[in-house]
């Protein structure tokens, strides 16, 4: 006797994917672009916004004015964000005060978007809504939007780069990936999903063009050897005491539970290496395209931000909105609670006693890197056999998984 499969959704449980595509209606839409404007903007009620873009401002306008931009210890970009930042020189302040806030909300909305699209939903469809108000309520969005952090940059980049990719356009998105590194190195962990795919001119571009540009960027400035005497030292050190408060990478976190400085680092990369050891399994699994290319990419950034210093919280945008968007999928792991209980501290308005500080936000971040990681590794174990693997069939219907291996399936019920 073999168990039943049902290749369709049940009369009683709907096409949860179906009515998540279709299109909101138009009270609902307008209340979750609200919430996320008034998220974006929330940044006015500090007195200070923009912080980490000031940096960023602050190393062109010595570069105008003869000075080398990595004589700033805390500038930790290639030299190309330097001539990016430059027209932000024109305005005051008082204007960037305003506009950095929205800026850096426009560009996560466009990811957002991007993301959706991976999968061809529609923007305008429920699943938008519900994934705008999550990221207005995503503590992470706070985060970058009040620092006006540059990471806002990856976050467009990392599912324009999929997109591309789900299209066959793996030049272009290996040129997109080579653009955000030249902005700011964060998405040097997607190289490896070029090599997963053997995209090799892909990899060409995205090497190709981030060394090209702060090639020239450097030539163009004074001393830019500072950048390897004195900000990569101070970056592969962990900052300084003012920074790594807020850092949640094991090797920064562990240490602070107590955990010696060389066993914390050794213990960050063993499970780095097994979490790309995961993102190649789920690479080999295969199945549905996109939901292969955001969860396999997903892994190799999450592998980095267990590793690397730093590793702050609003690297999370880079991720989470691609994988929320992958729900639509069968199979997806964003499908599963435990997908979501690591992004539950991070909601505001929900006390955490003793990690509500900013210095001690970390251990909670630390949990949601992990644990994402974590959900996504054992979904790529479980793929071996279903629902992408070749050893096994998946079929979904809303109220959960049915599992029968192909050898069963083929078996003729009596």
């Amino acid at each position: 006797m073999t168990a039943a499969v049902d290749p369709v959704p049940r009369a009683g449980f709907p096409d949860v994917a179906g009515w998540l595509r279709g299109r909101a209606p138009r009270p609902v839409l307008t209340a979750a672009v609200l919430l996320f404007v008034l998220s974006s903007i929330r940044a006015y009620a500090k007195d200070r916004t923009g912080i980490d873009n000031a940096v960023v401002v602050r190393a062109a306008r010595a570069l105008l004015e003869g000075g080398s931009p990595y004589a700033d210890k805390r500038f930790l970009y290639l030299p190309g964000a330097v001539f990016a930042a430059v027209p932000q020189t024109v305005f005051s302040g008082r204007v960037l005060f305003y506009a950095v806030p929205v800026v850096t909300g426009v560009l996560v909305a466009a990811g957002a978007v991007l993301a959706l699209r991976i999968f061809d939903v529609r923007a305008d469809s429920r699943l938008a809504a519900a994934v705008a108000v999550g990221i207005a309520l995503f503590l992470p969005f706070h985060s970058l939007v009040i620092l006006g952090n540059w990471t806002a940059a990856s976050a467009v980049a990392f599912p324009a780069a999929l997109l591309l990719a789900r299209r066959g356009r793996w030049s272009a998105a290996g040129a997109v990936v080579g653009a955000a590194i030249a902005l700011k190195p964060m998405l040097v962990p997607l190289l490896l999903l070029f090599v997963l795919a053997r995209r090799w001119r892909a990899l060409g571009w995205a090497v190709a063009l981030p060394a090209g540009i702060s090639l020239a960027a450097a030539s163009a400035m004074p001393r830019p050897g500072l950048f390897f005497t004195r900000t990569l030292p101070f970056l592969l050190h962990g900052q300084d005491a003012y920074a790594r408060p807020y850092d949640a990478s094991w090797p920064s976190v562990l240490p602070r539970l107590g955990v010696p400085h060389l066993l914390a680092f050794a213990m960050a990369a063993l499970v780095g290496v097994a979490v790309l050891a995961f993102a190649r399994m789920r690479w080999r699994g295969g199945g549905e395209e996109g939901l292969r290319l955001v969860e396999c990419a997903s892994l190799l950034m999450l592998a980095a931000f267990v590793v690397s210093r730093p590793s702050f919280l609003n690297y999370a945008l880079v991720v989470v909105p691609s994988l929320a968007a992958s729900v639509v999928e069968r199979g997806a792991a964003v499908r599963s609670v435990w997908f979501w209980m690591p992004l539950v501290p991070q909601l505001a308005g929900v006390p955490w006693p003793g990690l509500d500080t900013a210095q001690r936000h970390a251990f909670r971040d630390v949990v949601m890197f992990g644990g994402l990681a974590a959900v996504l590794a054992l979904t790529a174990w479980r793929g071996r056999w279903g629902p992408w693997g070749r050893d096994g069939v998946v079929t979904v219907s809303d109220d959960g998984y049915s599992l029968c291996s192909d050898r069963a399936s083929h078996v003729d019920p009596k």
